[in-house]
């Protein structure tokens, strides 16, 4: 008892510094941390097999198959998660049943798409796409959709709850995966495995949640169409998430592909130590005023950026070590993976995006969106088949740029 006065009473006078209810973020953060940390472990495992485990050309294509079916996901509504997670840190939990109705609903149109890309590859004579994209539309309207039931938690900022089911799920996935890597090296069973624990595991956390933590019935018709609306806006980002993938597989191979992909793995799962802040920041930000979120919220902007400077200095250091030592097979990704680091500089503007997002400022949303998007698809478009892999990294640093600069303005205006 007399450790947790004191860690309490350090953490009410650290918030003269950092201007933030610092024992929420403590105890929200603890639990986050937890997840994340499962998270980064399991997918290092993951990498670790890929790496060792399949060759090049497989995971190559493995990946470019996900991006495939990730593109065709577009219809599941993707953003629903953010609507729903708002409804329910208001006090209106009714709205995860029907969430989950129209996402399942829509998804459909998305099996159809890949049915429809199979045939045309079946016609085409690519086995392996066609059964790749039969495989996906199976699983496509169910795979993400049960991840609603931690809408339920977050939106009671019940953190504890989330991660203790993001961690049976992460654990449960990356078993699954791993035990078909070590027996085989199919892709088609890999993507299988993937695709079916990943849907059996939330639908069992989905049915255990509602049954434990027994959600209101109130029910704001306005979430479904919030939803939508941020589900289409992000269609465009949905399409430029994987359109390097496809667009390097046409023009470079699926070995230059997988080499991409570990460049862009290590940074992006240091983002992700750093993404545990967002969670707990939505709920808070729906429930403060914006007059008050602008004077509070840059100042802690540029205190998180000084916190990331030294990760992203220290990993550019140490990445030929950990290449080396991890994933020796794709030591030519490293030069790639040094310079892509430097995104890491611009996650501490999405909190502005989070605000934007926390209060449904919706227009300003899809101005941002889809400027970035078009701008990113343009320049994807115009250096990719130049500069290859080289083309990818510049363009992803460029945009981020693009895309911080303009949640920033919108911001302050509003």
């Amino acid at each position: 008892k007399t450790l947790k006065v004191k860690l309490y009473n350090i953490l009410r006078r650290a918030e003269k510094y950092t201007g933030t209810d610092m024992v929420y973020v403590a105890k929200g953060s603890f639990w986050l941390t937890q997840n994340k940390i499962i998270s980064i472990t399991s997918a290092l495992l993951l990498a670790l097999a890929l790496a060792n485990w399949l060759p090049r050309e497989n995971f190559g294509m493995y990946k470019y198959i996900l991006s495939l079916i990730g593109l065709l996901s577009i219809t599941t509504l993707g953003d629903m998660q953010t609507a729903v997670k708002r409804a329910v840190a208001r006090g209106y939990e009714g709205s995860i049943i029907p969430a989950v109705k129209t996402k399942i609903k829509w998804g459909l149109w998305g099996s159809l798409a890949c049915l429809a890309l199979a045939g045309y590859y079946y016609l085409q004579g690519n086995q392996t796409l066609t059964i790749g994209l039969l495989i996906g539309a199976v699983f496509l309207p169910f795979k993400e959709t049960f991840q609603l039931s931690n809408t339920l938690l977050s939106g009671r900022k019940n953190f504890k709850g989330t991660v203790k089911f993001g961690i049976i799920a992460t654990l449960f996935t990356t078993t699954a995966t791993l035990i078909s890597l070590y027996f085989t090296n199919n892709i088609f069973i890999l993507i299988t495995t993937v695709f079916a624990s990943q849907t059996l595991i939330w639908l069992i956390n989905f049915k255990i949640t509602l049954r434990r933590y027994r959600p209101n019935q109130k029910h704001d018709p306005a979430t479904i169409t919030y939803g939508k609306h941020l589900s289409f806006m992000n269609i465009a980002v949905i399409i430029i998430k994987n359109i390097d993938n496809l667009l390097l597989f046409h023009y470079i191979g699926a070995v230059g592909l997988a080499v991409y992909s570990f460049s862009m793995a290590p940074p992006n799962q240091t983002l992700g130590l750093f993404q545990t802040l967002k969670p707990l920041a939505m709920p808070k930000f729906s429930q403060t005023k914006i007059e008050v979120l602008k004077k509070t919220l840059p100042i802690k902007v540029f205190k998180l950026f000084l916190i990331i400077a030294p990760f992203v200095i220290t990993y550019i250091i140490l990445a030929p070590f950990l290449f080396k030592i991890f994933f020796p097979q794709y030591l030519d990704a490293v030069p790639y993976s040094q310079i892509f680091a430097l995104a890491l500089f611009f996650f501490p503007t999405t909190f502005f995006a989070n605000v934007l997002n926390a209060h449904a400022k919706t227009k300003q949303q899809y101005i941002v969106t889809f400027t970035v998007s078009i701008l990113k698809l343009t320049l994807f478009l115009t250096f990719l088949p130049i500069f290859g892999i080289w083309g990818a990294i510049y363009v992803n640093l460029g945009t981020r740029a693009v895309q911080s600069v303009l949640n920033t303005y919108f911001f302050f205006k509003l």
